[in-house]
């Protein structure tokens, strides 16, 4: 195996100069460093990761904490994440919740002892101890998702991407509106959209029947369920429409509704949020929310790699979304 001091001594130069040269740090002149780079790359050099990090004091791994790795959203905020942290030579560490609440506050911990640069985590809640946890490992650390006390934070524009929703519904003659959302632990998904929801149908003097909120947990199947709920709780009165907080609970939604013999949007219109591929190829299409994830997902790790640097940077930034209308509305 070639090391370091076999392309110092090919090229005819010093241990110093090679690392100088692939870390692009210091002076070499042009003359080495073309030697240097043509012999690394006829012998294949590949520079010791372990030996890199004594020098940096930098492991080049950031930690990624995900709510669930299946989900097209997560998927979309990695690629973003990953891309960007790439081109600056930084590989990621993925770690999967699951949405358990307390292997959010394990994995933390247990990526401050694989010793990464720094964790972005993709929040579903917050509560004390995840604060507390945050503070003692006193890494570089950034939240998407959710706007944590104290740390920086990239959240979506949650409350008003939900209320356009809930007013396009409305605009388009919906007065009878049913709401599949997700529990109040997640402050976001959970509850900023539900009460965007309930805020704008009091300002338009429309009720809320109780009968037609449900609560899922994310899910495909969930979506399903509770349209079922909301569906055997109206018997002669039923809604002309549905919001639901994620495209994939709305989806779920729309296959009970369609095989029970309702048409979309005939007899139910149904709108999401996610933007999802999914959501495109639907039958009908479904109208959403575009979070921009991709981006979302870059702008995270840009942020990070600012605090890499240790740039003061503010605590709170805000994504921007649009609205997507289809066929389901």
């Amino acid at each position: 195996m070639t090391t370091i001091n076999d392309i110092a001594q090919m090229a005819n130069v010093s241990r110093t100069t090679v690392s100088r040269a692939l870390n692009n740090s210091g002076y070499v002149s042009e003359d080495a460093r073309k030697r240097i780079m043509k012999i690394v790359e006829e012998t294949g050099y590949i520079p010791s990761q372990s030996a890199k990090s004594l020098r940096t004091k930098r492991s080049g791994v950031i930690g990624i904490i995900l709510p669930r790795l299946s989900t097209e959203t997560t998927t979309r905020v990695v690629n973003g994440i990953n891309e960007s942290l790439a081109k600056e030579g930084f590989q990621i560490l993925l770690t999967d919740t699951e949405l358990d609440k307390q292997k959010e506050i394990e994995y933390i911990r247990l990526l401050k002892s694989r010793h990464v640069d720094g964790i972005i985590l993709l929040a579903t809640n917050v509560n004390d101890e995840l604060l507390k946890t945050i503070q003692e490992v006193d890494i570089p650390f950034l939240s998407i998702g959710q706007e944590l006390p104290g740390v920086t934070s990239l959240v979506y524009d949650d409350y008003h991407a939900a209320a356009d929703l809930t007013n396009m519904l409305i605009h388009k003659g919906h007065e009878k509106i049913a709401f599949i959302g997700v529990t109040n632990e997640d402050p976001s998904v959970g509850g900023k959209r539900e009460q965007a929801f309930r805020d704008i149908m009091k300002e338009n003097d429309l009720p809320v029947d109780e009968n037609w909120i449900g609560e899922g947990d994310f899910s495909i199947d969930s979506g399903y369920e509770q349209m079922k709920k909301i569906l055997k709780n109206s018997k002669d009165n039923r809604p002309t429409a549905l919001f639901a907080v994620t495209d994939r609970m709305a989806i779920g939604a729309m296959e009970y509704l369609k095989e029970q013999g309702y048409k979309i949007p005939e007899d139910i219109a149904v709108v999401g949020i996610g933007a999802s591929m999914m959501s495109k190829y639907m039958t009908p299409s479904l109208t959403t929310v575009d979070y921009f994830n991709d981006e979302a997902g870059r702008n995270a790790a840009s942020l990070l790699l600012r605090k890499l640097k240790n740039e003061e940077i503010e605590k709170k930034f805000e994504l921007s979304y649009r609205l997507i209308l289809r066929d389901s509305v």
